[in-house]
């Protein structure tokens, strides 16, 4: 009853959906050279023997997978994994930081026909799902072909417990045709048990066991050269209403340091140009990286809006504010930071890493900020005292030690599962 109630609304707005889908288009959030696979058309041809199809929703859940990624090859040299996403940042990252026998495919949208063709085509030995984005088609289409399915380090937020609780069964539909699940935290745990999901098990955060970001070495050498007498912070993954706090941080920082330098790296490097106009309406001298651009003696903030070098520019710093965490978006990754020996800091919306946030602040692994005050304050303090900001960034690499244990029990479970399914 769920699925053909949840089709037919989906029949009926399908003229709403495909208007969406166009906007989408045009304003360039889709990919128009791979909008196919969007439709279940895929772009790339199945390799032969056994195929490991790993969905992720966007950028944070996709970089987690990859260490889960390796390991599954390592262990079986015949083995690919295809992984799906279904944002075009996600797509580009992906690309270049999968490794051999692993490819990237869009995600197809969650209609019927096109998730069948999918499916019809990869037909893949196990499915896994990345944390918690469910669609129903792409699910139950999955279970009806006896795929083995598995859903690893999932976080079920209040919001979404809330919701689901709410969905008349819905969920227990949905989540019950999991073969297995994993959860971050014993909160999400207990959730997913509540909504209906099997075999839950508690490994711990997977994002915990993720590798540095990758790096250019010799740009690293040729930036450090080039700032090696300035005094350099970095604000990372901002979002709009942040970066105004962040720039007028660099006001107050500026009067007791005059070489400071800000780097901002924003969530959307579409953005770079508005973070540049801003700034110079304050009288500040700006450079964009997406122009080949590199900081001068005179630049105030340099704007990194490009996809991919944020490992680059967490080695180039030793203090890093985490953005999406001053406004209300939940907050990005700040064990990114933490495997690349920053001092974090970060305001009090992370609502996305809450267990994270609260370990990282419970081994003074990170510091929370509200405003400017509070953001040149802490950066000023942490500029004044390298122990200090070699303390925190010991913290920090503290919480994420515990990475190995988790990987090696999710890969474990992750074959113990195939096997059964081979058998």
């Amino acid at each position: 009853m769920h699925m053909a109630l949840y089709n037919s609304l989906l029949w009926a707005g399908a003229p709403l959906l495909d208007h969406h889908l166009g906007k989408r288009l045009k304003s360039g959030k889709e990919d128009v050279s791979r909008f196919g696979e969007r439709l279940g058309t895929p772009s790339h041809s199945r390799p032969k023997g056994q195929l490991i199809w790993i969905h992720a929703a966007s950028v944070g859940e996709a970089v987690s997978a990859l260490s889960l990624i390796e390991a599954l090859l390592a262990n079986e040299l015949e083995r690919h994994i295809l992984v799906t996403t279904g944002t075009r940042t996600s797509a580009e990252i992906m690309q270049t930081r999968l490794p051999d026998r692993a490819f990237h495919q869009f995600v197809p949208i969650d209609r019927k026909p096109g998730v069948e063709g999918f499916l019809d085509y990869w037909q893949p030995d196990l499915a896994i799902w990345m944390e918690s984005e469910l669609w129903p088609n792409l699910i139950c289409e999955t279970s009806s072909r006896d795929i083995p399915m598995l859903l690893l380090n999932a976080r079920i937020t209040e919001k979404s417990y809330k919701m689901w609780g709410r969905s008349l069964g819905f969920s227990k539909r949905l989540l019950g045709t999991f073969d297995y699940c994993s959860a971050q935290s014993e909160l999400s745990a207990k959730r997913l048990s509540d909504l209906g999901a099997r075999n839950v098990e508690t490994l711990g955060n997977l994002k915990f066991a993720s590798k540095p970001l990758p790096f250019d070495s010799a740009l690293l050498d040729q930036l450090s050269i080039s700032l090696i007498k300035r005094q350099v912070w970095l604000a990372a993954s901002t979002h709009p209403g942040e970066d105004e706090v962040v720039v007028e941080a660099h006001e107050q920082l500026k009067k007791e340091a005059p070489d400071i330098l800000t780097i901002i790296v924003p969530r959307h490097p579409e953005r770079g140009s508005d973070i540049a106009a801003m700034a110079e309406q304050k009288q500040l001298k700006t450079a964009l990286r997406s122009k080949g651009k590199f900081p001068a003696e005179e630049t105030d903030i340099y704007i990194a809006d490009t996809i991919g070098e944020l490992g680059l520019f967490y080695r180039l710093v030793g203090i890093a504010f985490v953005g999406g965490s001053l406004v209300d978006k939940g907050g990005q990754n700040p064990l990114e930071a933490a495997h690349l020996g920053c001092a974090i800091l970060q305001g009090p919306h992370m609502e996305n890493f809450l267990e994270v946030a609260a370990e990282m602040e419970q081994e003074k692994a990170t510091i929370k900020v509200r405003n400017a005050e509070d953001l040149s304050g802490e950066v000023s303090a942490f500029l004044a005292d390298d122990k200090l900001r070699a303390q925190a960034a010991d913290n920090a690499a503290g919480v994420i030690s515990t990475g190995a244990a988790i990987l090696d029990s999710t890969v474990a479970k992750v074959e113990e599962i195939l096997a059964k399914g081979a058998a």
